[in-house]
């Protein structure tokens, strides 16, 4: 697959002839969700058992993961010299992640299941061993300040082994981890036990979502609190217009978090701004790229995970990596909105975002990492005090789906980028608005997402496979290629208070 795959069609086509026709049955009693099928593969009828694969079920049914510690998120400071083999090894652990859920989501016993995790370890404790191998050649980082003093590096030697994890909406095991050894031939509780398979059969070609994924926004109280603006605040906006992907730029690739590695996402992004972005996109391509931005002097980056209609509907990446291949399926839609703000801060001056800054905002791996660095935001128009992280919403008619995504505002004041993507780039205080010490405020990109979507929980976005398309996997990316005067203009424009575009 070439690095960019286009749609074969926009929004709700007639399915296609090939396509299954889906089924999506929502019974609300009490603002609540009751049950609901969702189509899930465009090739396969379903079959009329409703725990087979390709559908949900009430109640929560499991759908079973492999979770692996994400190393990533603990390496210590890179050497320069050390990032391109470092990248290139997280990547590699990725795939090998991709490639077991592929045996494991396939597997039709519990011990055929939990085999996997064997083999994956075996795997991955070379792979981390050349993570330490090389940053140990460029100089090893301190160990970090506070009372956990263990090294970083030291701690990836035990990162090696997996388990399994099961969804906190399904029973049985009430999202427990099965480690290699554990519930062996068991399903979480017994193999075929209580005369079923418990195995990842629900939502299995398009491993989810599930029911309990979707929530009546309506059902949601008011829950959106924002620092109070103290004197000397910066109030502006700058609003740059770059469009919303019409042209249908996609690929599998993640620039900042796999550099030089195509389908290092394993899933599909959507584009607007620098069209020339790829996994092997350097600096100086993306500076003389061309952009969709309206204002050609931003040739930012920004881009996030697509999301689909469980529609039965075959895109053009059905049979592609990212795509089918990755367990990514439906058809991909086009944004009604795309809007890109960047605003000010709540207690004093912006400082202009240095060239080339990458800021992540979410975590693609957040189902099985955890919520700590989980930040998009789902809502519907007309109800935007109501945020959701971890659930779809179910917009009434009339109301379109809406993704949020308020990045990280702090700024270390020296680096563009951090060996973990993340701590060279900080969120301010939520109640104070201010910026933790030694960092300074810069223009917050506050990315606003809308979805003309039909109503009812058939949507999902796109993740790497064992992250089952959680919602709280929702991330947005940005590279800033704002021409340098035009960037100081942004910060002018929201230190003197003012509108500007």
């Amino acid at each position: 697959m070439g690095r960019t795959t286009r749609r074969t069609s926009r929004k709700r086509p007639k399915l296609a002839g090939r396509a299954i026709t889906a089924s999506a049955a929502l019974i609300l009693g009490g603002g609540g969700l009751v049950a609901v099928n969702v189509y899930a593969n465009a090739e396969d009828s379903p079959p009329p058992d409703v725990r087979s694969r390709g559908q949900v079920q009430a109640g929560g049914a499991e759908a079973t993961t492999i979770r692996c510690p994400d190393v990533g998120n603990e390496l210590p400071d890179v050497p320069a010299d050390a990032r391109a083999e470092v990248d290139r090894e997280l990547a590699a652990l990725d795939t090998q992640i991709t490639q077991a859920y592929a045996r494991f989501a396939e597997a039709d016993t519990a011990g055929e299941r939990n085999a996997v995790l064997g083999p994956l370890e075996e795997r991955r404790r070379p792979a981390i061993d050349t993570i330490q191998a090389a940053i140990e050649r460029g100089g090893r980082a301190p160990a970090p300040e506070g009372p956990d003093k263990l090294d970083r590096l030291d701690r990836l030697d035990s990162m090696a082994p997996c388990t399994l994890r099961a969804d906190d909406d399904g029973p049985p095991g009430g999202g427990q981890d099965q480690g290699p050894g554990q519930g062996q031939d068991q399903g979480q509780g017994q193999d075929e036990g209580q005369g079923q398979d418990q195995g990842p059969g629900q939502g299995q070609a398009g491993n989810g979502p599930e029911a309990g994924d979707f929530v009546d926004i309506t059902s949601v109280r008011p829950n959106v609190q924002k620092p109070r603006k103290q004197r000397g605040a910066s109030r502006g906006t700058f609003t740059t217009r770059c469009g919303t992907n019409r042209n249908g730029k996609f690929n599998p690739d993640n620039v900042i978090v796999a550099p030089g590695v195509s389908n290092g996402a394993h899933h599909m992004h959507d584009y607007v701004g620098n069209q020339e972005t790829d996994a092997f996109s350097s600096d100086q391509e993306l500076a003389g790229g061309r952009t969709s931005c309206r204002n050609q002097g931003d040739k930012s980056t920004y881009y996030w995970p697509v999301l689909r209609l469980q529609n039965g509907t075959d895109e053009d990446d059905a049979d592609a990596d990212g795509g089918g291949r990755d367990k990514n399926v439906g058809e991909i839609q086009t944004p009604d909105q795309v809007t890109l703000e960047f605003t000010g801060s709540p207690v004093g001056k912006v400082t202009a975002m240095p060239r080339f800054l990458r800021i992540i905002t979410g975590d693609a791996k957040a189902f099985t990492n955890g919520d700590a660095n989980a930040n998009a935001s789902w809502s519907c128009t007309g109800f935007e005090n109501r945020q959701l992280k971890d659930k779809y919403p179910i917009c009434p008619e009339g109301s379109e789906v809406v993704r949020t995504f308020a990045f990280q505002s702090c700024w270390d004041g020296r680096n563009t980028d951090s060996a973990n993507h993340r701590t060279h780039v900080a969120f301010a205080d939520p109640r104070s608005g201010r910026c933790p010490r030694g960092f300074r405020a810069i223009p917050q990109l506050v990315q606003r997402v809308v979805y003309d979507v039909p109503p009812g929980p058939g949507f999902a976005v796109d993740s790497f496979p064992e992250q089952l398309h959680k919602p709280v996997t929702d991330h947005g990316d940005f590279i800033n290629v704002f021409d340098e005067r035009l960037m100081r203009r942004v910060a002018q424009c929201i230190n003197e208070n003012r509108r500007c575009s």
